[in-house]
């Protein structure tokens, strides 16, 4: 066996398939870029599925990758199996219509096999075939596989739902007896399945049907090739390792993760190898989840990191690691993974910012909430019963905030369980927030082949004109169907050249008119997009008729496509001004450009506060007061790069690109429209900032006479507040406001003071009034104040007098109830608590509540019910 490295096996792979015609897509980011069907990149196909749907039709129908990819279905087996992780890469090779199996099956086997490549021996490959695949068993056995390696699987078929579908073929490598962990007789000790000696390293699907609605399969006009190779598995192949942790991926983690311990050892214990190897794996995942624009939260992906982080502190806490750790677990990651993944060591300030942040708010909540977990445990083994209460579980969550499964772990490992249908009982009263943010799962879509085969060419003239005289029309589309002419109604059209902008970066598209030879309206134009061989695809509602092969002039809206180069430049300038206030991290998460506004979102830990949102509009608007030149070069990608342009991290460009200069102040990539001068975009105004997700800030603004008019609106409401408050300036209106305050707090204080000498005067009447009930002494009364803060006054009054041993006191403030429960601590000592009294009374004013043992407060929407709940403190305490 060879002696390769994790990088010099990626590098291999990739090396293969580029000497084989395929073009290398660099690793994707693992938040998914306009498609809703994916929490996560989970796979090297996920990347793919424009290409594959047919929405773009790829340079090179050649592909291949290592996609880093995050999938989260199996969170708690991470550290208990010998292959199970959240963030994985996976090495691919892709057809998209070009290739099929003959030549996907020789090459698979040559990579593999092959001195020059990986050298394996072909005696230990075993391949798995649907039994009705026949072309693919011969062509493995053309190859050079054995019949006798050759083994039917019916399972050999990725079907998921409607859409692409077709058989597959795996590939097992056969590690030896010395892993085999079965008799040699079992009926799992195959390749394929459930054992340990015969690894899958490879799939390799042939996607030749389409799965109809009716659950029927046609063939694909189109034959697609998507391979998926672990790289994990095949370093723990090449590095002989028992399983993937044991590698040069994890071991240096492991291996830090040892020196910050407590003298653990790996290897040495089974719970604390699983400790390590969850540290060692989910370390690798937020480091890349935050890198790629992730945040942790309590939704979608930021819940997933946030769960991720608090299961590897737990983990280090039980290898006795009591400090804040994992964030100093990026920078061995990042040299780990800097062959391919720079950006790791290049953000590292930032990635451990975000982790450390993080894991302080963690821990000082972490012991509590363990201890408290430690104590439901106690109790219910005194009570010999297995299930925790999901009001406890509840609790854990909102309070310390354990996820629901790190609590079901725990308690697992220790023989309970906990009651989940009452846990989301108590998430739905508490109103939460739903956790996961996935849209509504879909296939992947069968290609629009009419498209696809539309391979004229077109040519996009607005950068430089917003009217031609001569377009000749191509193409007319009219109910999926080509035609030659199209009357009244919708329609999409292609023309050899045309000054509409297509959408894309988020610039909406261009409008305008289709006119004759001879002047008259024939379509208005209402949207454009690309179709997927590139040229710009018209949506039109026509007016008369167009006719293919004809001639006509096309105007595009200039007022409309003024604005929006406005609002363009405008996001280009804000994108560099976020970057010199907020720190080089941020990165743009979206944007829209419209005629009347821009909105732009960017990743940032935390939120922005006003000083730097002004700092931030200043800055872009002494850009604009500059009158900077912003100019135009059409270059190479590198040469781009040289220039200094900022690349989005999603993005996929071409072969020659536009750069973007506003002056020294912005350098983009950039296909879209813009001014010839920063002056042009006017004024630009800010008009909120707000969080859209984990981790996403996003800012609406506007420029040119709607920033004018903006504020000019803001102007009349000050002039209103100036009336309002009687002021004969704007100027005045600050100390007018700032006066009217000083008058309200004096007039607040002294209505604070006659309700506090009208509480008292009703306290001495209610204090009085002592009963004895079962031994102890309590007061009990409804009062009139004003809230919650004039109780806790009395409540302070009469413990200090040490008046009785329990007060109960309750009022009405509006529409809703307020209880306050107060033991003496003498009665606390005898086992006596305020939040049982107020748990045990507050259902009288349909309310809830809990505090200290001393004292506990509880609201309600029922204010009739205050009677009541005295009564029912009384005989709460009838039955102590």
């Amino acid at each position: 066996m060879k002696k390769l490295d994790s990088s010099q096996i990626r590098a291999m792979y990739l090396e293969f398939f580029k000497q084989h015609g395929h073009t290398i897509e660099p690793s994707a980011s693992l938040v998914p870029k306009d498609d809703p069907s994916l929490l996560w990149i989970n796979s090297g196909v996920a990347t793919m599925k424009k290409y594959f749907d047919g929405s773009v039709v790829p340079k090179n129908h050649r592909l291949t990758s290592s996609q880093k990819s995050i999938r989260t279905n199996d969170i708690e087996n991470v550290g208990k199996t010998a292959r199970h992780h959240t963030l994985f890469e996976m090495l691919g090779n892709f057809s998209v219509g070009d290739y099929f199996k003959k030549e996907a099956i020789t090459w698979a086997f040559e990579l593999l096999t092959s001195p020059e490549w990986f050298g394996w021996d072909k005696e230990k490959l075993y391949m798995t075939v649907y039994p009705e695949d026949t072309d693919a068993k011969k062509f493995w056995q053309e190859a050079g596989v054995a019949a006798d390696h050759l083994i039917d699987m019916d399972d050999n078929f990725w079907d998921i739902g409607q859409g692409p579908s077709g058989p597959d073929t795996e590939i097992f490598y056969d590690r030896g007896e010395k892993y085999d962990n079965l008799a040699p007789d079992d009926p799992e000790n195959y390749p394929g399945g459930e054992n340990e000696r015969y690894l899958e390293v490879w799939n390799i699907v042939f996607s030749q049907f389409n799965h109809k609605p009716d659950d029927t399969y046609e063939p694909l006009p189109r034959k697609n090739i998507d391979t998926g190779m672990g790289l994990e598995r095949v370093v723990s192949i090449f590095e002989d390792a028992p399983t993937n942790f044991e590698t040069d991926l994890f071991m240096p983690i492991i291996e830090k993760t040892q020196s910050l311990s407590d003298g653990k050892k790996y290897g040495e214990n089974a719970q604390d190898d699983i400790d390590f190897k969850i540290i060692a794996d989910h370390a690798r995942a937020i480091t890349f989840a935050i890198g790629d624009g992730a945040l942790p939260s309590n939704v979608g992906r930021g819940y997933v990191i946030r769960r991720l982080i608090r299961r590897a502190i737990v983990s280090g806490h039980r290898l006795g690691i009591k400090d804040d750790f994992l964030y100093q677990l990026v920078p061995v990651v990042g040299e780990i993974m800097k062959s391919y993944y720079p950006e790791v060591l290049e953000q590292k300030d930032y990635l451990q910012k975000v982790i450390h942040s993080e894991e302080k708010r963690f821990n000082e909540t972490l012991s509590d909430g363990l201890q408290l977990l430690g104590e439901l445990m106690d109790n219910l083994k005194k009570t010999n019963q297995k299930t925790v209460e999901g009001k406890d579980a509840f609790k854990l969550y909102d309070t310390y905030g354990f996820p629901l499964e790190m609590t079901k772990e725990y308690l697992e490992d220790a023989g309970f369980s906990v009651d989940e249908t009452g846990f989301k009982a108590e998430m739905q009263k508490q109103k939460e927030r739903a956790r996961n943010a996935r849209g509504n799962d879909k296939s992947m879509g069968v290609q629009r082949d009419l498209l696809i085969d539309i391979k004229t060419p077109s040519e996009y003239v607005g950068y430089s004109q917003l009217e031609v005289d001569d377009a000749k029309l191509l193409d007319i589309i009219v109910d999926e169907k080509l035609v030659d002419q199209a009357g009244a109604g919708e329609a999409e059209v292609i023309f050899d050249k045309t000054p509409f902008y297509a959408e894309m970066g988020g610039q909406v598209a261009d409008q305008g008119t289709i006119v004759d030879e001879d002047g008259n309206l024939c379509a208005k134009v209402t949207d454009v997009q690309h179709a997927p061989n590139g040229q710009n695809l018209h949506t039109v509602e026509v007016i008369t008729s167009l006719s293919k092969d004809h001639q006509y002039k096309l105007s595009v809206d200039r007022k409309f496509h003024a604005l929006v180069e406005h609002n363009h430049t405008a996001t280009h300038l804000l994108d560099q001004s976020l970057r010199n206030v907020l720190g080089d991290h941020t990165q743009q998460a979206g944007s829209l450009v419209e005629p009347n506004y821009l909105r732009f979102d960017f990743t940032h830990f935390g939120s922005v506060t006003k000083e730097d949102l002004q700092k931030v509009e200043d800055l872009v608007n002494e850009e604009i007061f500059k009158a900077e030149p912003v100019t135009t070069v059409e270059t190479d990608q590198e040469t781009g790069k040289k220039m200094g342009a900022i690349a989005l991290f999603d993005s996929k460009y071409g072969d020659k690109v536009r750069v973007v200069s506003a002056g020294d102040y912005s350098v983009e990539f950039c296909g879209g429209n813009h001014v010839s001068n920063t002056s042009q975009i006017g004024l630009f105004k800010i008009v909120s900032e707000s969080g859209v997700g984990a981790g996403v800030r996003r800012i609406e603004a506007v420029t040119s006479k709607a920033a004018f008019d903006y504020l000019n609106n803001e102007e009349a409401l000050l002039k209103q507040v100036a009336d309002q408050v009687k002021t004969i300036q704007v100027k005045e209106v600050p100390n007018k406001v700032a006066q009217l305050q000083e008058q309200i707090k004096d007039l607040q204080q002294k209505q604070d003071k006659l309700e506090s000498k009208i509480a008292s005067q009703q306290a001495n009447s209610v204090f009085d009034d002592v009963k004895e009930v079962n031994g102890n002494k309590i007061i009990t009364g409804v009062l009139n104040v004003s809230g919650m803060d004039q109780l806790r006054q009395l409540a302070d009054t009469w413990r200090s007098k040490n008046l009785s041993d329990v007060l109960v006191l309750g009022t009405q403030s509006g529409e809703k109830a307020n209880l306050i429960v107060a033991v003496s601590d003498e009665k606390v000592k005898d086992g006596m608590k305020a939040g049982d009294i107020i748990k045990s009374i507050s259902k009288e004013i349909n309310g809830g509540g809990g505090g200290r043992p001393n004292m506990a407060q509880a609201g309600g929407s029922k204010p009739e019910g205050l009677p009541k709940a005295m009564e029912a403190a009384v005989t709460w305490l009838e039955n102590f």
